[in-house]
């Protein structure tokens, strides 16, 4: 019979591995929308067009690696929303509206919001550095040696999230978020880790996804 620790061990990693498949992919699809601005924004800057690119396939990769330890448990993720997602909080509360409703053409146009995007961007890697630090220490990761190299992978590949948002921002005088933006990147990672990802936890109801995020459902 499995013991109670290896069971609290399995959901733990479960739940984890679902929120992150999650924000993996919708990290590297929104970050087509980043793309999109940055190339009309800053046109002539190809290092930063570059590192944006790289940030995209670094999410998209961390994305499969995701999935490909749920293909070797035999079984799907939870079906894990927005809810759980740190950016799609951060969005919302600066910008007023869903990623998919964000005006690329009208944050393009207006420096301020652009600006905003790149800060929001910074705060929110920093943020995931800082977690998966705490990850890695943490002995349900250690105990699963696939989980725990996608993790260092995920550590190795993490400074090349933030540090062009905030070069680029640097060289434009505004790298420091604001505060309201500093005290919403807090609030929305205190309410995740609080309130939603335990009441994930502990809802065995949870259904798991019936297609992988990155493959259209099968028409009936």
């Amino acid at each position: 019979m499995t013991s109670p620790l290896a069971r609290f061990r399995a959901r733990f990693l479960d739940v984890l591995a679902s929120i992150y498949i999650y924000n993996e992919h919708r990290g590297y699809t929104s970050l087509d929308r980043v793309l999109e601005a940055v190339r009309a924004r800053c046109p002539d800057e190809a290092t930063f067009i570059a590192e944006v690119e790289k940030h995209r396939a670094d999410e998209r990769k961390h994305y499969v690696m995701f999935r490909r330890w749920f293909e070797r448990q035999g079984r799907m993720p939870l079906s894990v929303d927005r809810t759980c997602g740190h950016i799609d909080h951060f969005i919302q509360s600066v910008f007023g509206c869903p990623i998919e409703e964000l005006a690329t053409a009208e944050i393009v146009a207006d420096p301020e919001k652009f600006e905003q995007l790149c800060r929001v961007i910074m705060l929110t890697e920093k943020r995931g550095t800082r977690q998966v630090a705490v990850l890695l220490a943490n002995r349900h990761v250690l105990s699963d040696p696939v989980m725990t190299r996608i993790f260092r992978i995920v550590e190795r590949d993490e400074p090349d999230h933030w540090q062009p948002y905030q070069r680029w921002l640097l060289a434009h005088g505004r790298a420091r978020g604001r505060w309201r933006e500093r005290w919403a990147d807090y609030w929305i990672h205190k309410s995740l880790m609080l309130v939603k990802l335990p009441s994930l936890f502990l809802r065995r109801s949870t259904p798991r996804m019936a297609h992988w995020p990155d493959e259209a459902p099968l028409a009936l």
